[in-house]
Order: structure tokens, then C-alpha cells, then sequence
């Protein structure tokens, strides 16, 4: 069976020509047909997108002729479409931190590569932390690391500044690496001396890293319609609650509050019958998609019937 292919990608470098690059990009990626977003800003660029193989490896040669070159790549695969759009969107920050005094190009985290990762973990002498959102770390973790209970990436300041201290020495990871980039010069930028960085982040290591020899627990939340990945970058078991767009195991759909296409544990309470009835009859006309083979955003498309259609 075809695939789609999968990047995930982004670099701090300094764009000035904004509306430009984002209509060279929008132009591009329309033409060929691939899905996903793309965040651009003064600072950088950072995106995950997809398409067919041949498609997504002329993108990325595209944007090394753009000058666009160190971008990280992470590269994974799906059964079906992973994102229902493009979006190719100018903002202020590639990856929402609200401090503009980092120095992003030169004052970062030393870099740990996946193979030298669980020797970071099991050093008595690194606090390692994660910088993901609170949701995504109770999906799962490394071993021996301090989850911050922020519920946003701009929390972590306060949560630096109230319980690191400057003697310490840090090691940070997430999902594939670009918060790290500003919470790593965040706390250089504090006066703390030795910060390190996972490499490639969390789907470098799932990647590379086999089951046995892994430090890592649960499925990593990602940004797209799989919802989670395993060791090998497997699509996990964890799906999204069409009422509250939040992440649920099969624990939460055993729960009574669980409705399929409707509500979850989550949700259930605080969403208004109107809104319910609404997700209802949605699910009905997916159901009846679903039924008679015909497209439907809200089911699952595979490459082909992608690129048979007129999506």
C-alpha cells in the first residue's frame, strides 16, 4: 500500500522577505498537493506537512535551494491523510515562548544524540526535564524526568525561575526539538551553565532507539491525524475526542461518558446538548460517507483515494 510521507521540520534563521517566501511556498506546495503547515516569522520556519514521497523529497530540495537548509528533518509515514489542509501562515514566533531577547542562533543547549540519550538519564547529576504540555507527558515519558505541569509552552519561564536552579545541570527534551531550541537559551540566558538538548527530540529517539534498550514509557502525542507514536514511529491507540479535541485511550472510551464522534470523559459535562446534537447528526453523515465509499473529511483517506479525487 502507498503511504503518505511525513516531515516535520523547522530552523531559526533570520527571513526578511516574509509575504514572498509565503507565496513561493503556498504556490508549491498547492500545486503538489501537500497538506500540513507551515509557520513563518521573522526568526524562522517550522512545519510538518505531507504528501506523496516523490513530492515531500522535492520540498525539501526546494528549500535548500531557498537557502533554507539546517531544518532538523524528522521523516515518518501514514496509511492516510494526515492533515485535511494547507495553511502557510506569517507569525510572530514559529514556536509561541513571548520573550524576544533569545539569542536563538548562538546560545542554545550542547546537543545529546539519541544513542548517548539513557546515559543522560541515568546520570545522578542532570535534572532532566520535559518541556511538553502537561496532556502530552501523562501519554507518555522518559524515565527518570520532571514533568512541570504547564499547560502551555509559555508557562515554562515561570516554572524555570521558581524551581531550577542556576548549579544545576539541565538536560531538556520534546517532541522533535524546537522548544528545547528556546527553553534551552531561555535558562542559558539566566545564568545557568550547562544545558543539553535531545537531539532530534522524542521521534528521533523512538526512531532510532529499538524497545528493548529504551528508557521511554507510553505513546508521543503528535500534531496531526494519528494523534500518537510508538517505537519505529508506529501509529499509537490514542485518538481524538471529536468534542473536545483532546487525546483518549481505550480506558476513556470505556468510560459511560463516551460517545463516539460526540463527547469523552473530558467533555461530557461541559458541553452544551446543542453542541452534542450537532456532533450527532456529523456523525451521522460520516457514518453514511463511511457506508456508501464516498469522501469525507472526517473519515480516514488513503494515499490512493487522495490522489484519485479532486481533494
Amino acid at each position: 500500500m502507498n503511504k503518505f510521507k511525513i516531515v516535520t521540520f523547522y530552523e531559526f534563521t533570520k527571513i526578511n522577505e516574509l509575504n514572498e517566501l509565503k507565496g513561493k511556498l503556498n504556490n508549491y506546495l498547492s500545486l503538489k498537493r501537500i497538506k500540513g503547515t507551515i509557520l513563518l516569522s521573522s526568526e524562522g520556519i517550522n512545519g510538518t506537512i505531507s504528501g506523496s514521497v516523490k513530492s515531500i523529497d522535492d520540498f525539501m530540495v526546494l528549500l535548500n535551494k531557498l537557502g533554507i537548509k539546517n531544518i532538523n528533518p524528522k521523516f515518518s509515514f501514514s496509511e492516510f491523510l494526515p492533515f485535511p489542509r494547507l495553511k502557510v501562515k506569517i507569525k510572530k514566533e514559529i514556536v509561541t515562548f513571548k520573550n524576544k531577547n533569545l539569542d536563538l542562533e548562538s546560545k542554545k543547549g550542547e546537543y545529546v544524540d539519541v544513542e548517548d540519550w539513557n546515559n543522560v538519564l541515568n546520570d545522578p547529576d542532570i535534572t532532566v526535564i520535559d518541556v511538553r504540555n502537561n496532556f502530552e507527558i501523562e501519554m507518555g515519558t522518559f524515565k527518570n524526568s520532571i514533568n512541570p505541569n504547564t499547560k502551555n509552552f509559555t508557562e515554562f519561564k515561570d516554572f524555570a525561575d521558581k524551581n531550577i536552579s542556576k548549579d544545576k545541570k539541565i538536560a531538556m527534551f520534546c517532541t522533535g526539538g524546537i522548544r528545547c531550541e528556546k527553553a534551552s537559551s531561555y535558562l542559558l540566558s539566566t545564568g545557568i551553565k550547562k544545558v543539553y538538548q535531545l537531539k532530534g527530540g522524542i521521534l528521533k529517539y523512538l526512531e532510532k532507539i529499538d524497545t528493548d534498550k529504551s528508557l521511554w514509557g507510553g505513546e508521543c502525542f503528535v500534531f496531526d491525524r494519528r494523534v500518537s507514536l510508538k517505537h519505529g514511529l508506529k501509529e499509537g491507540t490514542y485518538k481524538i475526542c471529536s468534542g473536545c479535541r483532546n487525546p483518549i485511550n481505550e480506558k476513556d472510551k470505556n468510560s459511560k461518558y463516551f460517545e463516539e464522534g460526540v463527547s469523552c470523559i473530558k467533555c461530557y459535562k461541559s458541553t452544551s446538548e446543542a453542541k452534542k446534537q450537532g456532533l450527532r447528526e456529523r456523525a451521522k453523515q460520516t457514518k453514511i460517507a463511511k457506508e456508501k465509499k464516498l469522501i469525507n473529511p472526517f473519515l480516514d483517506i488513503s494515499h490512493d483515494e487522495f490522489f484519485d479525487s479532486g481533494i
